[in-house]
């Protein structure tokens, strides 16, 4: 696991250089996770969306949220950030 580290720390720093609000680049989307009151707000590309772990985040979100989601404006996926940011960083692999 302490292998993976460095790969982690540098795609939430990715993740987490797209947070400004109005800086949303064409094909991507805001996607918002983590607990109730601790989420944080990630930009991903919608490529993601055809993904089999990805789709298995949004079947957590439907399950939890249905299609009313507590936040407007994004996606809200019920993980940790954590498992979040491992899931898409083998998704950037890819």
């Amino acid at each position: 696991m302490g292998i993976r580290l460095p790969k982690i720390m540098d795609a939430k720093k990715i993740l987490q250089k797209m947070h400004k609000a109005n800086d949303i680049p064409k094909g991507h989307l805001i996607v918002y996770v983590g607990e109730t009151s601790q989420r944080k707000r990630f930009v991903v590309p919608v490529s993601y969306l055809n993904h089999p772990s990805f789709k298995q985040l949004l079947d957590l979100a439907e399950e939890e949220f249905g299609f009313d989601h507590p936040i407007s404006g994004g996606l809200t996926i019920p993980c940790s950030e954590q498992l979040f940011v491992e899931m898409t960083s083998d998704l950037a692999i890819l």
